[in-house]
C-alpha cells in the first residue's frame, strides 16, 4: 500500500479551521447564546480534515496527538473536578459561610476590592497556584462581596487580578517554573526580570480598584440587606466560628510545604467532610450529595441562596468536556505544523527588539484561543522562539518574560480556554462579564510592552554566558 505524502502545513492550511472556529463560535456564542462546547469539536473536526486531506496525516496519528495534549493537561482536569468537591464540603461544613458571615463583618465596600485583590495576591504568592487561591479563599471572598451590593464581575476580576499575581510570580507556580525551562534561563533569573513588568501592573491595578471602591463606599451601604445575609447564615448553620477557618489555611500550608497540589487539595475536601459532621451535625447522605452534586441552599432568601448553591463533582462536568474539546483542538493543530505555520509567519514581521517580543506575545495569545490550554501558550512558542532570540542577542530571560506577561496572563480571558473554564465554573462568572475588570491580566502585557518600547532593563547575551545558556538547555 502506498504511503501517503505528507506535507509541511502553509499559512493558508493553517487558517482553514481557524477561520470555521471563530465563525461556529460566534454563530453559536452571540446568535444562539450556546456554550464553546460543540463550536470547538466542530474547529477539530475541521482540522482534523486539513490535516487528512491536505497534510497527508493518518487518523492514528491526529487520534495520539489529542492523546498526548490531554494528558499533558490531565492534572489541571483533576483539580477541577477536587475543587468541586472541596466547595460543596466546604459549605455543607459551614467553612465557606463562616468566611462569608465574618468578613461582612470586618470587610466594607470602599477598601473590598483592593483588600481582596491583595488576600488573592499574598495567597497564590504562597501556594504558587491561582486556581487554588480561587477555588477557596476566591469563593468566600465572591460571596462577602455580593453580600456588600458589589457586581460580580468587579469582584471576580479583582479576585483573578491577585490570584494571578502569585501564580506568575511564586517559585512553587508550575508556569513560573515552565516558562524558564522553555526560553533556557535560571527560575529565579526570570522571577527577578518580571519584577518590573508585573509590580507596576499591579501598583496600576491597586490604584484603579481604590478609585471604583471609593465610588461605592460613597454610596448608601445596605444593612440591613446585610444583617439579613449574616442572620440567614447563623440560623441556616449550627455553627459559624473562625474555627471553621482551619480546612483553607491547611490547605494554603500544605501547598506552602511543597505538597503536591491534588493531595494537598483532598486532604483539603477531606476535613470539610469531618467538620461537617462535627461543627454541623450534618448526615453523611448529605454530605456525600454536596460533595457529588453541590451544596443546595433553601433558606428563601435569594441573596444566600445564589451563594452557597455551589460546588459539586458533577458542576464541574462541564468544565472537564470543555478543557477535552479544546485540548483535542490543540492537538492537531500542534501536531499538524499549523500553530507553528501561523508563529513563523508571525515572527516575519517582527523588526527589532519591540517587533520580536511583540510577536511572541501575540503567539502565546492566539495559542491560548486556539489550542485552549495555558500550558500550550507557554510551551509551543517558547520551544519555537527560544533559538529565534537567542541569533538576535536577545536573552532568554526576554523570552521567559514574554511568555508569562502573555501566555499566562491572556489564558483566563479566553472562556474555552481550560483556565477561562475554570474560572466560570468555580466563580459563576464568564470571561465575557468579567474581562473589563481583571485588570491585571489586561495591563501586565501593556506594561511589559512599554517597558520594551522605551529600551527599559533590555537584557542582551553576554558572550561569557553562552557556555551557561547552552549547560542549562542541554
Amino acid at each position: 500500500m502506498k504511503e501517503k505524502t505528507r506535507r509541511k502545513a502553509t499559512l493558508f492550511d493553517a487558517m482553514i479551521p481557524i477561520f470555521f472556529l471563530v465563525l461556529f463560535l460566534a454563530i453559536s456564542i452571540l446568535k444562539y447564546g450556546a456554550s464553546p462546547h460543540v463550536p470547538l469539536v466542530g474547529g477539530a473536526i475541521v482540522a482534523a480534515l486539513v490535516a487528512v486531506f491536505r497534510l497527508g496525516y493518518d487518523w492514528n496519528e491526529l487520534e495520539e496527538s489529542m492523546f498526548s495534549t490531554i494528558k499533558m493537561a490531565m492534572q489541571a482536569i483533576l483539580i477541577i473536578m477536587i475543587i468541586g468537591i472541596l466547595i460543596g464540603t466546604w459549605i455543607i461544613s459551614g467553612v465557606v459561610p463562616s468566611m462569608i458571615y465574618w468578613g461582612l463583618e470586618i470587610l466594607s465596600p470602599g477598601i473590598f476590592l483592593v483588600a481582596t485583590t491583595l488576600i488573592c495576591c499574598i495567597v497564590s504568592l504562597a501556594t504558587g497556584s491561582s486556581w487554588s487561591t480561587m477555588g477557596t479563599v476566591g469563593v468566600a471572598l465572591l460571596g462577602i462581596g455580593q453580600g456588600l451590593g458589589m457586581p460580580t464581575p468587579l469582584i471576580a476580576g479583582s479576585i483573578i487580578s491577585g490570584a494571578y499575581f502569585g501564580d506568575k510570580l511564586s517559585p512553587l507556580s508550575d508556569t513560573t517554573n515552565l516558562a524558564p525551562a522553555m526560553a533556557g534561563t535560571t527560575l529565579f533569573e526570570h522571577i527577578k526580570y518580571m519584577l518590573y513588568s508585573t509590580i507596576p501592573s499591579l501598583i496600576i491595578c491597586l490604584i484603579l480598584y481604590g478609585i471604583i471602591g471609593l465610588k461605592y463606599s460613597g454610596q448608601d451601604l445596605d444593612l440591613s440587606q446585610i444583617e439579613l445575609i449574616r442572620t440567614t447564615l447563623h440560623d441556616s448553620f449550627k455553627t459559624l466560628s473562625p474555627v471553621l477557618f482551619i480546612p483553607p489555611i491547611a490547605v494554603i500550608a500544605l501547598v506552602i510545604f511543597k505538597v503536591p497540589a491534588i493531595p494537598g487539595l483532598i486532604f483539603g475536601a477531606l476535613l470539610g467532610f469531618i467538620f461537617a459532621i462535627i461543627f454541623q451535625g450534618a448526615p453523611i447522605k448529605d454530605i456525600l450529595d454536596a460533595a457529588q452534586n453541590g451544596f443546595t441552599s433553601t433558606t428563601g432568601i435569594n441573596a444566600v441562596d445564589e451563594l452557597l448553591n455551589k460546588g459539586g463533582l458533577m458542576n464541574m462536568m462541564s468544565t472537564v468536556s470543555l478543557t477535552l474539546c479544546a485540548l483535542s483542538l490543540g492537538g492537531i493543530l500542534e501536531k499538524t505544523g499549523m500553530l507553528e505555520a501561523i508563529a513563523t509567519s508571525i515572527l516575519k514581521l517582527a523588526r527589532g527588539v519591540f517587533g520580536t517580543v511583540f510577536c511572541t506575545m501575540l503567539t502565546c495569545m492566539l495559542t491560548n484561543v486556539m489550542a485552549g490550554e495555558q500550558y500550550l501558550s507557554i510551551v509551543i512558542p517558547g520551544r519555537m522562539f527560544r533559538d529565534e532570540y537567542r541569533k538576535r542577542g536577545l536573552h532568554p530571560k526576554m523570552l521567559s518574560r514574554a511568555l508569562e506577561d502573555s501566555g499566562t496572563m491572556s489564558s483566563a480571558l479566553v472562556p474555552w480556554n481550560t483556565c477561562g473554564a475554570y474560572i466560570h465554573t468555580t466563580l459563576g462568572v464568564s470571561a465575557f462579564q468579567y474581562f473589563p475588570y481583571a485588570f491585571l491580566n489586561l495591563i501586565n502585557p501593556l506594561v511589559s510592552l512599554f517597558l520594551i518600547a522605551i529600551g527599559f532593563k533590555i537584557a542582551r547575551i553576554d558572550p561569557n554566558e553562552i557556555e551557561i545558556e547552552k549547560s542549562i538547555t542541554e
